[in-house]
């Protein structure tokens, strides 16, 4: 079972980093493409900060984040108890998505985002930061699971 797990973290981090090389080689930087018309757009923007571009710049700071987010991931990961498959779930989608990002920062000095909900002001995305979204979705379904249960008890 522990290969399963390992085989998705690889997936995610194939499919995160094929959309952003492709995104790179074939999406002018700014242009936006219709994807959805209305509710998602493509648009090829380079981020060199977090979430809203927050700290933007600050690489070495992200650099130790990024370090100290996949050992503590992993170290979760590998402690947490087999039969928990939800939360083991929701880890490997937290590093997929942790890993995503940190192959742009250390290779490329930025994060490629293209993700561009047309509905709503939100900032632009990419599939790493919708794996971490899923991660933590996973881990708070994982949590209410949990207080059901100790609930009923």
């Amino acid at each position: 079972m522990q290969l399963v797990y390992w085989l998705l973290f690889a997936v995610l981090v194939i499919g995160d980093q094929s959309l952003k090389y492709y995104v790179l080689n074939n999406i002018a930087p700014m242009s936006v493409h219709d994807f959805i018309p209305g509710i998602l757009s493509i648009t090829h923007i380079t981020n060199t900060g977090a979430a809203w571009s927050m700290l933007e710049g600050k690489m070495l700071f992200f650099y130790l984040v990024t370090i100290i987010a996949v050992v503590v991931l992993i170290y979760l990961f590998m402690k947490a108890d087999k039969k928990d498959y939800f939360y083991r779930f929701s880890l490997i989608f937290l590093l997929a998505g942790t890993v995503g990002n940190a192959i742009d920062r250390f290779t490329r000095h930025f994060v490629v985002d293209m993700f561009n909900l047309d509905f709503i002001n939100f900032p632009i995305f990419n599939l790493a930061d919708t794996y971490i979204t899923i991660g933590v979705i996973l881990i708070i379904g994982t949590m209410i699971i949990q207080l059901a249960g100790e609930k009923n008890n």
